[in-house]
């Protein structure tokens, strides 16, 4: 009887609980705002993802970020110059380059912080860049190939390549091989390349690179390079096995950055209405540059060579993404068009 008795005086405490929620408008709508506080602190938590959580030190390093001026790389490069490294930002954008160098060495009081032009829609610029960098720096530990457009409207490059496979997959892979020799003298070394989670619809065009002959479309022609930048690593991983030479690829998230600007352009009606929740499921850089910085940094992930990360763990790609006979034939056509050729 005194059991059910405490039962029953539990049961009419809580009713009434309940009861008071429902009559008192304050505490009704008190409840609903700690409960949405909590659901967006958690929902920003899982839109962050992964962090790089790696304490190693990059003193007598020399990392090279290109277009480290804004968004990720910018953050990259910050994470870098904070770990001691040598740092060298190669950025098209001068101006913007000098100022971002100016205020990492600020935040940092790290002074070997440097900026080098290079401009990846032209071959003539990255070889210059390459053979200036080979005079000047006697070692390459990280090569961080971050710069890329997104989704722009049909441009050629200086060398009549279509503007997003000639930016996000020719010239780093022009730069990669022009500066692989210093890497492997370097090594243990890396190389690491911002690809993207839309590589999984992607297709290697062989008979149409540069939609040349069928109707170009930004988003087609943004997969194809990204999925090219996972093709290149596979590729790279295989013929620098041994070398000591790491190489890996990622996916960074879904980032707010001066990335998406074609796409702002091309839809600003969309884009204004998607600003607000943007800001709630969009990373910011400094959570995108996460896992560049992981796979830059952590120790171990040797063994990881021609793997594609996302949110700093290893994630599986696409099919499209592991052919190795997709991978060499890339290979071989980007060697001609690029008229390098290595074994």
């Amino acid at each position: 009887m005194a059991a059910r008795g405490l039962w029953a005086e539990c049961w009419e405490h809580t009713a009434g609980l309940w009861q008071e929620l429902r009559d008192n408008q304050l505490l009704k709508y008190g409840a609903i705002t700690t409960v949405s506080a909590v659901s967006l602190v958690v929902l920003r938590k899982w839109v962050a993802g992964g962090v790089c959580h790696s304490q190693a030190k990059l003193h007598g390093k020399t990392v090279v970020i290109t277009g480290a001026n804004t968004g990720i790389g910018k953050e990259t490069a910050l994470d870098m110059a904070r770990r001691g490294a040598r740092v060298v930002m190669a950025c098209r954008d001068l101006s913007k380059a000098e100022q971002a160098a100016s205020e990492i060495r600020q935040a940092t009081g790290n002074s070997e912080v440097l900026v080098r032009h290079l401009d990846l829609s032209s071959l003539r610029s990255v070889r210059h860049f390459s053979t200036e960098l080979r005079a000047a720096e006697k070692r390459l530990d990280i090569l961080i190939n971050n710069a890329g457009v997104m989704m722009c409207p049909k441009m050629l490059t200086d060398d009549g390549f279509e503007m997003q496979l000639g930016v996000n997959h020719l010239g780093h892979f022009l730069l990669t091989n022009l500066l692989l020799e210093l890497l492997k003298s370097s090594a243990p070394s890396r190389v690491v390349t911002v690809s993207s989670v839309v590589h999984d619809r992607g297709k290697i065009h062989f008979d149409d690179l540069h939609f040349e002959r069928t109707p170009y479309s930004p988003l087609t022609s943004y997969r194809q390079s990204k999925l090219a930048n996972i093709l290149f690593t596979r590729e790279l991983a295989s013929r620098t096995r041994g070398s000591g030479v790491t190489c890996l690829c990622l996916h960074p998230g879904v980032i707010r950055s001066e990335l998406g600007r074609h796409v702002e352009t091309r839809w600003p009606a969309a884009a204004a209405l998607l600003r607000l929740p943007a800001l709630l499921l969009m990373k910011t850089p400094r959570e995108g540059a996460q896992t560049s910085i992981y796979c830059a940094v952590t120790p171990g992930l040797e063994e990881h060579s021609g793997c594609y990360f996302s949110d700093c763990r290893v994630k599986r790609p696409a099919p499209e993404a592991r052919d190795d006979l997709t991978a060499r034939r890339l290979w071989d056509v980007s060697a001609r068009l690029v008229n390098h050729y290595s074994n």
